[in-house]
């Protein structure tokens, strides 16, 4: 089930429970599309996410901490001098559109009490989030400005009236009372019955209606209106089933049971649960897929570009096999000097390198002495030599680059912004990328902080997410008797648990985390390594992340992202 007006009617029933007469007291913008209001309900704080995102725009509750720009947008501002203090009125939904408002009640500068309504518009990329004055029904500002060169229907620019979307003029599927009136409605010679009903009734996503003709069987029409009856009644009833279902292709969530689509069911408490399990990480990678392309374009070109010097390299060595055979010519053409003379092409020898001693040919230059030719063949032999060395070296160097960006493509699978910005750095650190220099001095000595997690027995366990995230936990943040935890001979992050004496759980579960945030996330029966930290170490002139230790125990484990979303909880 997609967020339709089905979810949206789901979640607002959870949010009139949960927040109504609660009071704002913060309100965030960690992203441009997204707000975090913490309000304070029934005795308890709660976490509202808001987000307009083009592809993951949603409205819930959730128990994850956002990380917030240094300095707040304009219209993180404008919410908190319009928001911040407010109670919750009411919180309802719009018909049965994909519309959310919450209108709350405040004080303005000089003390006379004002109401405001926020309408959350969750509309794919059309998503918007409108902070309107009631009486005047004017907009304050929004998270996107719409001028009316972009849409004819309606300008979203402070100052102007709120106008709602476009009416669909679909029929309120709650309405429908008996099987006549269902009937109808459908165009039965037509066909497509799942996308009729999309098409005809509010609120309804492909996922819904395609369980209705799922349960229907045959397609007859008392057996669609019956099913149809069936789900409404569910929903009308609110009796939710907030679940998701998992398998190879895809992720769905649903609110009610999906007879039609296979894999393993997940169920949870709450609606907000739900999707806060399911958008875990979404619209992050999302965004940074699109903020960070160049990084990700520069790292594939690099690890390419070394993979084909490294072959390269390989090639030359193998023709260096020939190095002994000049070598050997050379002895031979001294050997029997007296045979040859200035301006023969080749002379014919016994080889008695070899046990049989055949005749073999050998190659010379006309316009060389005999001495001369086989001091020719010495220093070909000679140079050779040299070179194996120098490309043995060459390789060696070659595959350690060729790891560490290796290393630095899995990091980017699961970075975050500010875990991308430090990839940057490090490369420009390196020589890699032009070093950018950061105007704000005390953001660019900022200690990199690797992202924490807790196991269920309450232990710290930290994670580093990119190469200088690694260093500073194993070298600077950890203790010498704290176990590190780390893929055995995988690219992946350094793990460290903040214990002398961890639980075996604790041990089990920050080596799940390490095999997630490694190259074998998508694998099974992962082998971690696990050590004290006191035998680990960096070589000297080591690439930022590598280090070799010993002393080490192995265990097998299978990365879950259900036990990762907990463990981060």
């Amino acid at each position: 089930m997609s967020f339709d007006g089905i979810m949206t009617r789901a979640i607002t029933v959870e949010l009139q429970n949960t927040l109504t007469s609660g009071r704002i007291s913060k309100v965030y913008q960690p992203h441009k599309t997204d707000l975090v209001f913490t309000i304070r309900a029934n005795g308890k704080n709660h976490k509202l996410l808001l987000s307009a995102n083009p592809s993951f725009a949603r409205v819930h509750l959730t128990e994850h901490s956002y990380e917030n720009p240094d300095t707040p947008p304009m219209f993180c501002m404008l919410l908190r001098k319009h928001l911040e203090g407010a109670f919750i009125e009411k919180i309802e939904q719009l018909d049965l559109e994909r519309i959310i408002t919450i209108t709350v009640k405040n004080r303005d500068e000089i003390g006379d009490e004002t109401t405001k309504v926020l309408y959350i518009e969750i509309m794919g990329r059309h998503s918007n989030i409108i902070l309107v004055d009631e009486k005047s029904e004017k907009i304050i500002d929004s998270i996107k400005h719409i001028p009316s060169f972009q849409n004819r229907h309606r300008t979203i620019l402070p100052g102007f009236r709120y106008v709602m979307p476009p009416a669909q003029e679909k029929t309120d599927p709650f309405t429908i009372t008996n099987m006549d009136e269902f009937i109808s409605k459908i165009s039965w010679n037509e066909g497509k019955l799942d996308k009729q009903l999309v098409a005809g009734f509010s609120g309804f996503s492909p996922l819904l209606a395609k369980e209705i003709v799922h349960r229907a069987g045959l397609s007859v029409k008392e057996d669609v209106a019956s099913a149809f009856f069936g789900v409404m009644k569910q929903l009308s009833d609110q009796n939710y089933e907030p679940h998701m279902i998992v398998n190879e292709k895809k992720e769905y969530f649903s609110v009610i049971p999906l007879g039609h689509v296979t894999g393993e069911i997940r169920h949870f408490d709450t609606v907000s649960k739900m999707l806060d399990r399911f958008f875990y990480g979404k619209a992050d990678r999302d965004r940074i897929k699109q903020q960070a392309n160049d990084l990700e374009k520069y790292l594939s070109n690099e690890y390419d570009k070394i993979s084909k010097k490294i072959g390269k390299l390989e090639k030359e060595l193998q023709q260096t096999v020939n190095a002994e055979e000049y070598q050997r010519k050379g002895e031979l053409l001294t050997a029997y000097m007296y045979l040859a003379k200035k301006g023969d092409k080749e002379v014919e020898v016994e080889d008695y390198f070899s046990e049989d001693q055949p005749l073999v040919k050998i190659t010379l230059d006309p316009l060389k002495s005999p001495s001369d030719n086989a001091q020719s063949y010495f220093k070909k032999y000679a140079k050779l030599k040299k070179s194996v060395s120098i490309i043995k070296d060459q390789i060696e160097k070659a595959k350690n680059e060729l790891l560490y960006f290796e290393r630095l493509i899995v990091q980017m699978d699961s970075a975050s912004m500010k875990d991308v910005e430090e990839i940057r750095e490090e490369l420009g650190e390196g020589g890699y990328l032009k070093h950018r220099q950061s105007k704000n001095k005390k953001k660019q000595n900022k200690a990199p902080m690797p992202e924490k997690f807790v196991s269920t027995d309450g232990t710290e366990i930290l994670v580093g997410k990119n190469n200088k995230q690694n260093d500073y936990l194993t070298f600077k943040l950890s203790r010498a008797n704290e176990t590190w935890l780390h893929t055995k001979d995988i690219p992946g992050s350094h793990v460290l648990i903040r214990s002398s004496s961890p639980s075996e759980s604790a041990i089990k579960e920050a080596a799940v985390l390490a095999g997630f945030f490694s190259k074998a996330k998508n694998s099974s029966s992962v082998p971690v390594d696990f050590t004290l930290v006191k035998h680990v170490k960096k070589p000297n002139g080591a690439k930022p992340g590598f280090v070799i230790y010993d002393n080490q125990q192995t265990l097998f484990v299978t990365p879950d992202e259900d036990l990762v979303f907990r463990l981060k909880k």
